[in-house]
């Protein structure tokens, strides 16, 4: 009776130790290391303010067309 406790024991310790044992993916940096010394991603972005923001969202509530509110909006 001692006996199959203690391994049952065993059992679950070892299982739940490799529960948490880390993932494949945290030993190898060779992908994280390509992301830091990458050049950052130029990012073209419309540049509103806040009431030109708001003026958006009152044409995509009217489903207008994207760039024709874009445009609308930088002409005013």
């Amino acid at each position: 009776m001692k006996f199959s406790v203690a391994a049952s024991l065993l059992v679950v310790g070892i299982s739940s130790v490799s529960a948490f044992a880390p993932s494949a993916s945290f030993n190898t940096p060779k992908a994280s290391l390509t992301k830091v010394n990458a050049e950052p991603e130029e990012e073209e972005g419309l540049d509103l303010n806040l009431e030109e923001m708001f003026d958006m969202f009152d044409a995509a509530d009217k489903d207008e067309n994207f760039d024709d509110a874009v445009k609308k909006i930088k002409s005013d």
